[in-house]
């Protein structure tokens, strides 16, 4: 049960002050929908503003404070344009107030014709014109009071601005409760830093790095120490060796041999699930390296042992995807394979439900419906989960409580990680990888193009499409961002589905999923041919004909991201092309990134070099790709911090006394801030 000192922070948000119905829509599009979530939704940067008498003083890129009168509007000429605003200054300078979606909506009353307004935001220039995107604030009197230091720059989602966050969290930091100290006290000391609520405080409030340091090795902690409780719990349980006779598996009648990292991961499970431990394996491999196979021979081998087998696939069309292609593979073999989702009812369920009871059932493949309350097995001896991190362990252990025994696991990723990061997102599982790809796949023609050759890339894909084939095209985010004017998925969309007509889908994670999931369909079954989407596609169905991908501003994109989005076409023995368009102001970094994507393949180089690459620069939660399971520590924090965190994790389970001592009861207010109070169930129920 969660401590009471923690309820403030677990209160939905609408019990903040001036969140009504209208304002809790775009806060839950960014996951804020409780008090916790305001707190650590932390500044992306802090921006300090200069007040200038005219666009003659101010530069190209600095963010300004100046009194604008407008001149006009100018309504975008397709619905899914910009709304731009036409304004001059003291001196008759001109620049456009630019505004994408449903901000559009309020320019006309923020902004009224012949009225003085004072703006504040990031002067750019596009094309031949002055412009601010998104302006950060528009007054009608004290402007002067907008030319602050250090103003914090909050993520946004349509209907919010940065005074109401600002707003929202001055409301949090006042209420916040004052926690017991978790953090071992020589480490304390040693690396000054301040209490919690003091650094939730002044990472607000500045680019305090001890604030924020305090903050992400709160967030390793916990996550270090929860995962070993995972550990130690699944040391502790008793589960049932596996041992198959390979009957089964000496049946199967694969068009490939077997890679020989495929034989050496097959090696090491067969030796895992052989104990009485419970196996905790993760396998990685790229996409199409071959792990479906990989997983089919261990799910026989627990079916040879007289056991059953349950495969997890994060959504419905990729567990269907699944179940077509290990029904086929394990055909000949005669086990009994079966798909189970959330949406099969009535006597189809029942049927399957009941072939899970009484054994005839030997492989199940499926979404979280699995795992229901209503579905029971006659003995679960191995769970595959596809893609571990879009599962939390809280559903994992769902599951270990479905067999007679505690089943061996399996979790299989197509992200390549780099070692680092392996520790903090996998804890202490053995690891298995699949680097070696099957015979007869084609590399893929990876190609860079300038972003200004954009027309002739249509044209490209127009004549890609006519030839029988289908193709993908990437944006890097789904509305155009407050700063920077992006190529926004659902623009590119509408300007697409203008030249190529119905023919053309959209895929975003905002979508509603069953529009998802209707589009991904009609695309898999090749009714459309062109299918424009964010990056909800690394993990997709395959599409053997889509073999040409478009990566719109590829430099926006980590590499590893850019490796994974890759892998979706080249999945069959046709030769496919992957062009990547970069924009103009391409940085030395961004040019190391197209470059190596060029120069190889290797997923577990690429996840490496991206690492190096990319350092501690970027904050994690401002990409669409989850390369973490962190919301407050970067990249640079993980590698510097992690360490010292997995530390202190095993000294208070191994010295102090676990949760049970006085430090560990503070640490068990921390596994519940943090959401990992799964560690604390497994103390109660192991």
């Amino acid at each position: 049960m969660r401590p009471e000192i923690l309820n403030p922070l677990f209160a939905e948000v609408d019990t903040l002050e001036g969140v009504g119905p209208k304002l809790k829509k775009p806060l839950d599009r960014l996951g804020l929908t409780r008090v916790r979530d305001v707190a650590y939704h932390l500044p992306e940067r802090f921006v300090t503003r200069r007040s200038v008498q005219n666009l003659d003083e101010a530069g190209e890129g600095e963010q300004i404070v100046l009194a604008l009168t407008p001149i006009e509007h100018r309504a975008p000429r397709s619905g899914r344009g910009p709304h731009r605003v036409l304004a001059q200054d003291s001196i008759g300078n001109v620049c456009a107030l630019t505004y994408f979606g449903r901000a559009a909506y309020s320019a006309k009353k923020l902004l009224p014709v012949g009225e003085r307004r004072w703006v504040a935001g990031k002067l750019e220039r596009y094309g031949d014109m002055l412009q601010i995107v998104h302006p950060d604030h528009v007054l009608e009197e004290g402007g002067e009071s907008l030319q602050r230091l250090c103003e914090p720059v909050y993520a946004l989602s349509e209907g919010l601005t940065q005074p109401k966050v600002a707003s929202l969290v001055a409301q949090v930091m006042a209420r916040l409760p004052e926690l017991p100290e978790w953090i071992e006290p020589a480490q304390f000391d040693k690396a000054g830093w301040p209490a919690w609520s003091d650094a939730l405080k002044l990472a607000h409030k500045g680019e305090h790095t001890a604030a924020r340091d305090r903050l992400a090795y709160d967030e390793l902690l916990a996550n270090s120490l929860a995962l070993m409780l995972v550990r130690a719990d699944n040391r502790q349980r008793r589960g049932r060796a596996l041992v198959g006779d390979g009957s089964l598996r000496g049946k199967l009648q694969l068009p490939f041999p077997l890679t020989g990292a495929q034989q050496r991961s097959i090696r090491e499970i067969e030796g895992d699930v052989a104990q009485e431990a419970p196996m905790l394996r993760l396998l990685q491999g790229d996409v199409g390296a071959g792990k479906t196979v990989v997983a089919l021979e261990a799910m026989l081998v627990a079916v040879e042992a007289g056991a059953q087998a349950a495969l997890l696939a994060p959504t419905e069309i990729l567990a269907r995807q699944h179940f077509e292609t290990l029904r086929a593979m394990a055909r000949p073999t005669g086990a009994e394979v079966a798909l189970l989702t959330g949406r099969d009812k009535g006597r189809a369920r029942e049927s399957i439900l009941m072939g899970l009871l009484d054994g005839s059932i030997h492989i199940v493949v499926g979404t979280h419906a699995i795992f229901q309350d209503s579905v029971n097995y006659r003995d679960l001896g191995l769970v595959v989960i596809d893609e571990q991190h879009r599962f939390g362990v809280a559903q994992r252990l769902q599951l270990a409580r479905k067999g007679k025994h505690t089943p061996h696991t399996l979790a299989m990723t197509a992200t390549p990680i780099p070692r680092t990061l392996t520790l903090a997102q996998y804890g202490e599982m053995d690891v298995s990888k699949l680097d070696e790809m099957p015979p007869g796949r084609q590399a893929i023609d990876t190609r860079v193009v300038g972003q200004d050759r954009i027309a002739e890339v249509v044209e490209a894909v127009g004549r890609h499409i006519e030839g029988g084939q289908q193709a993908y095209w990437v944006c890097p985010m789904v509305h155009d961002s407050e700063t920077t004017d992006l190529a926004a998925a659902e623009a590119r969309h509408a300007a697409l589905r203008e030249r190529f007509g119905e023919t053309v889908v959209l895929v975003h994670g905002q979508l509603d999923p069953s529009a998802k999931d209707r589009a991904m369909e009609r695309f898999a079954s090749g009714e459309a041919k062109l299918l424009v989407a964010t990056t909800v596609i690394e993990v997709g169905v395959d599409v053997p004909a889509a073999t040409l991908m478009v990566i719109e501003q590829a430099e926006r994109f980590g590499l590893a991201q850019l490796h994974q989005l890759r892998g979706r076409v080249g999945r069959g023995s046709e030769k496919s092309v992957c062009l990547l368009l970069r924009g103009e102001a391409l940085s030395e970094t961004g040019r190391k990134r197209l470059a190596l994507m060029r120069e190889t393949q290797d997923g577990f180089r690429i996840a490496e070099e991206d690492l190096a690459l990319r350092g501690g620069g970027e904050l994690l939660g401002t990409r669409q790709s989850g390369d973490t399971p962190f919301r407050v520590a970067n990249l640079e924090q993980i590698q510097r911090l992690l360490p010292v965190a997995h530390d202190d994790a095993r000294l208070l389970v191994d010295r102090d006394g676990g949760l049970s001592s006085l430090r560990g009861e503070a640490a068990r207010v921390l596994l519940y801030l943090f959401e990992r109070d799964w560690g604390v169930q497994l103390l109660r129920g192991g």
